[in-house]
């Protein structure tokens, strides 16, 4: 092939070798933006902004490797803003208020300033609150990039004076536009086999940096007229860990979506989420811990036996370790997934929480205390107590709530697995309160 006899003319680029790719190849203007076309395109936000010639500070919030550094320094470029960048991290007080005069004193010439602030969620409160009075008095427009939540990391106050601009990773469309520009840049087609290719672009997981990093590798390291198959990629490669962080949005996106398909009965989306999450690293008996309270939360009593499972699973992971255990921890998973749902339980305890915590300490029943002392029994309590077993039903039929509150009801079992016998049972002890009463 002759394209892959121009493995030398590449290596020349002796200016850019030691660069990485996704530098060299990052966009010189907004159209070459690949990506974020919901808020880039004609009718975008932010195609918007620049049209009207006024910026607003906003937060850049996504994935690494989406074009939030690139889109805020072509924007301050489109729309004619003086350009600052520093990165949270490595930044403190001391460099923001020298940004923040050099800003005032470009504002005195009728210059304005878009300053980038990058992982702009490092910064602690006392340091993002000291953004706000430049913001009001229009000295610098922020651009503050995260991939975290700006709900849960920036205070309100900053976010109330900033648009948040949601970068999606890049799709398979976006990841090939980019392979095409390394291309054009080696002047050489990239030497993988197709189901290769699509391996790559699976690994970069929508990260448009390490895609190019990647191709870099394979550019800089094949030898003349080589051609990689998938597993001659992932041995060059080593495999790049998937996008995930225990600490970060990554653990609470797949623990929410393990959560909502056993809650779905979906035990082939329960199993896949489960993988991906042990396969990044996750630490099992977290996982443990979250299917125990899953048993709980929905499913309770339709199906007693499931806390029982969970509990099992547990115990047999902490007895085999890995990776024998995570098969019992796996088993749990698709009984849950399977086992009829009722999230009567949970409901209860939350509505019999919130009254507790609203109707102050008033005093149970006196019929239903004891009286240690004859005083006691002189006040009345345990006076005309029926000891529920001396019955012939086994029931008194008797109120247990304070007389101040009343009767309440907070269980309404479902008529779904064992909750539909315990729902009958309750019936029959309502019918028998009932006829006591008369």
């Amino acid at each position: 092939m002759d394209e892959l006899n121009n493995v030398e003319e590449k290596l020349n680029k002796s200016d850019d070798e030691n660069r990485p790719l996704a530098d060299i190849l990052r966009p010189k203007k907004l159209e070459e933006v690949i990506g974020q076309t919901h808020f880039l395109g004609e009718q975008g936000m932010l195609r918007r902004m620049i049209e009207a010639g006024r910026l607003n500070s906003m937060i850049f919030w996504g994935p690494p490797g989406t074009g939030k550094t690139s889109v805020a320094r072509l924007l301050a470029i489109d729309s004619g803003y003086h350009y600052e960048q520093i990165s949270a991290i490595f930044s403190g007080v001391a460099d923001l208020k020298k940004l923040f005069a050099s800003a005032q004193e470009a504002k005195s010439q009728g210059k304005k300033t878009l300053l980038f602030v990058d992982e702009i969620h490092r910064f602690n409160k006392a340091q993002q609150d000291s953004f706000l009075p430049v913001l009001e008095d229009g000295t610098i427009i922020l651009v503050g990039a995260t991939t975290e939540n700006p709900s849960f990391e920036l205070n309100s106050a900053l976010l109330s004076r900033s648009q948040v601009m949601v970068f999606e990773p890049l799709n398979e469309a976006d990841l090939e536009a980019l392979l095409k520009r390394a291309e054009k840049y080696y002047n050489i087609k990239l030497p993988l086999t197709f189901d290769a290719t699509q391996m790559l672009i699976s690994l970069a997981d929508g990260d448009g940096r390490a895609l190019l990093g990647f191709a870099q590798e394979i550019f800089l390291n094949i030898a003349n007229d080589e051609i990689l198959d998938e597993k001659a990629l992932q041995e060059l490669l080593q495999r790049k860990a998937p996008i995930y962080d225990k600490g970060q949005d990554g653990h609470y996106n797949l623990i929410s979506a393990l959560h909502k398909s056993v809650r779905g009965s979906d035990p082939d989306a329960t199993l896949y989420y489960f993988s991906r999450m042990l396969d990044a690293g996750e630490d099992p008996m977290f996982l443990a811990r979250r299917i125990i309270r899953m048993a709980v939360e929905d499913i309770g009593l339709a199906d007693p036996n499931a806390l029982v499972q969970t509990i099992a699973a547990r115990d047999a992971y902490q007895m085999l370790g890995s990776p024998e255990g995570e098969l019992a921890l796996a088993q749990a998973l698709v009984y849950l997934a399977t086992a009829p749902k009722s999230n009567a339980i949970y409901k209860a305890f939350s509505a019999s929480t919130k009254l507790a915590k609203k109707s102050g300490a008033p005093m149970p029943p006196k019929v239903i205390l004891n009286a240690p002392t004859k005083l006691m029994g002189d006040e009345g309590y345990g006076m005309g107590y029926i000891y529920d077993h001396d019955t012939k039903e086994g029931f008194s039929g008797q109120n247990y709530f304070p007389d101040k509150i009343g009767r309440q009801k907070f269980y309404s079992p479902v008529e779904r697995g064992f909750e539909r016998d315990i729902k009958k049972r309750l019936s029959y002890f309502n019918s028998l309160r009932a006829k006591k009463k008369t």
